[in-house]
């Protein structure tokens, strides 16, 4: 990986958005976005930002490589609390901007850093409107730089490369002499911090059958969908020429692997076949009733091919040909999970991966003696208060949490349960800081959501048991729920405007062609 080796040291500014890059500044100051601009930058290469900056050059000042710097953050004040967020997702962003919310005393509101290795959020329940053109890049998947502008909470580009906590050797509060320790990063930056949020998430599991790592696309982030979409597009301008359909094998039928099914059937339509492989003996396993049965509908309805009852014993590529991945098809040799049902070889042009995550906790180099309690999934062990257990001056939430419910299972890693764990994060530094009591959590199920196409959806509200909206009234509502939840009142504004323009433009299209027909016929 490459990491950069140059950079200037992070002062506090004035307004607006500040980049210490060398190669993306150029990109940074379009307005626009394009599938292709993203696709073919060097998006894994760790990069600096500061949220908040000066005017000087279009908003942005380039640092060259031979420039050294001080390796040591610099806080902008020495006598505020210092809170750190490792990780840009729901949990990360949303618990920055909890803290920016909350009623603080001068003396006691943080400076608060954000860390993620990607310059966008990216609001992954979404990612499926992607792939059927329904919602732009932008709409989903904003900079952090844009939805900070307005805020005092500064953005840093980079990996994590290790923790050393020392917060063991202090006690809770602001007050304290003592740090809670220090965060190295990739790049060669040290931040030391009073609080630290680890909020990094999780990447997917794809080393558990041989053959995946090489063949198989997962669907986990911006990256994952821009490169299907442009595989999808390619094979698309070459097999629609001849008349022969598009093989996808969708591997996973919980909510990922029936979504992703759903959305590609119907991109494809009588062009592809589309098949998903299950080692259940049905799909969505823990899904509601109402939301299952809505997704067998769909799924039967565009002749989406199950099977079901079957583990994925290895992928190949198809044939003797040294081709490339971007050419070749693939072979899935499949096992019986259950009796009665025969070994089968199944064809495709695309795999896609939707089983198992890992946490990227786990990828952290060891910071001798005072390594945090992880289980073994990769976990950092929390109490109800979501501190990890050892650490008072550390919170942990989503992926990186293994807080558990009143009867002992784990909590799902979902948006929802993100959602509401950056709210009591937030709360609870507030707390910790002003020598308050802490909140336990309690998570509330608010139901379930999926989208099954273009105007298709299934929802399940909890608070009204046996209930569920489907087609386009639960697309509906499940679009609007998720634009409630964008992360800023600016950044939801302008999205609603353009879903509602889109939305516009379509109902005159569609009375357009209501209106020929019966012109036609007449």
């Amino acid at each position: 990986m490459a990491i950069l080796s140059a950079a200037s040291s992070l002062l506090p500014f004035s307004h607006g958005a500040k980049r210490l890059s060398t190669k993306a500044s150029l990109a940074s100051r379009t307005s626009g976005f394009n599938f292709y601009s993203l696709r073919n930058s060097p998006s894994c290469a760790p990069r600096l930002y500061v949220s908040r900056a000066v005017a000087n050059n279009g908003g942005y000042t380039e640092i060259s490589e031979n420039e050294t710097a001080p390796r040591t953050y610099t806080w902008p004040d020495k006598k505020r609390p210092r809170v750190c967020i490792l990780g840009g997702g729901f949990g990360g962003l949303y618990t920055a901007l909890r803290l920016e919310s909350l009623v603080w005393p001068d003396d006691k509101k943080p400076q608060v850093v954000l860390v993620d290795q990607s310059e966008r959020f990216v609001f992954k329940p979404m990612l499926y409107e992607l792939l059927s053109g329904e919602v732009d890049v932008w709409e989903i998947a904003p900079r952090f730089s844009d939805l900070l502008t307005n805020t005092g909470i500064q953005f840093l580009r980079d990996r994590v490369k290790t923790l050393l906590p020392c917060d063991h050797f202090g006690v809770n509060g602001s007050e304290s002499s003592v740090t809670g320790g220090t965060v190295l990063l990739e790049s060669g930056f040290n931040i030391e911090y009073d609080w630290l949020v680890l909020a990094l998430g999780a990447e997917p599991k794809l080393d558990v059958v041989p053959g995946a790592m090489e063949f198989a696309l997962p669907f986990y982030n911006l990256e994952d969908a821009i490169r299907l979409n442009e595989k999808l597009s390619k094979l698309e301008r070459k097999n629609f020429k001849d008349g022969s359909a598009i093989k996808v094998a969708v591997v996973g039928c919980g909510y990922g692997g029936v979504e992703l099914a759903a959305t590609i059937s119907e991109r494809l339509q009588d062009r592809g076949i589309v098949q998903a492989i299950n080692v259940s003996n049905s799909i969505l396993p823990s899904a509601s009733n109402g939301n299952r049965e809505a997704a067998m509908k769909v799924l039967n309805s565009r002749k989406v091919q199950l099977l079901l009852g079957y583990l994925v014993r290895c992928i190949k590529r198809a044939g003797d040909s040294e081709s490339s991945e971007e050419d070749g098809g693939f072979l899935l040799e499949l096992q019986p999970a259950e009796r009665g049902l025969e070994s089968q070889i199944i064809e495709a042009d695309i795999v896609l991966w939707t089983i198992g995550s890992k946490p990227l906790l786990t990828e952290l180099e060891p910071s001798g003696p005072n390594v945090l309690p992880l289980n073994v999934r990769g976990q950092a062990e929390t109490d109800e208060t979501l501190r990890v257990k050892g650490h008072p001056r550390i919170f942990a939430l989503g992926d990186s949490s293994s807080l558990r419910e009143s009867n002992g299972k784990l909590l799902p890693t979902t948006a929802q349960v993100a959602f509401q764990e950056a709210d009591f994060t937030g709360w609870n530094i507030w707390a910790a800081i002003n020598n308050r009591p802490l909140l336990p959590f309690r998570f509330q199920n608010l139901g379930e959501m999926m989208t099954l196409g273009r105007y298709d959806a299934a929802i399940s509200p909890s608070f009204i048991e046996g209930l569920t909206l489907e087609g386009p009234v639960g697309h509906a509502a499940r679009k609007l729920a998720y634009l409630i939840r964008l992360p800023t009142d600016e950044h939801r504004f302008k999205v609603g405007i353009s879903w509602f323009a889109k939305s516009a433009v379509e109902s005159i299209a569609l009375l357009q062609s209501n209106l020929t027909k019966v012109l036609s016929t007449s």
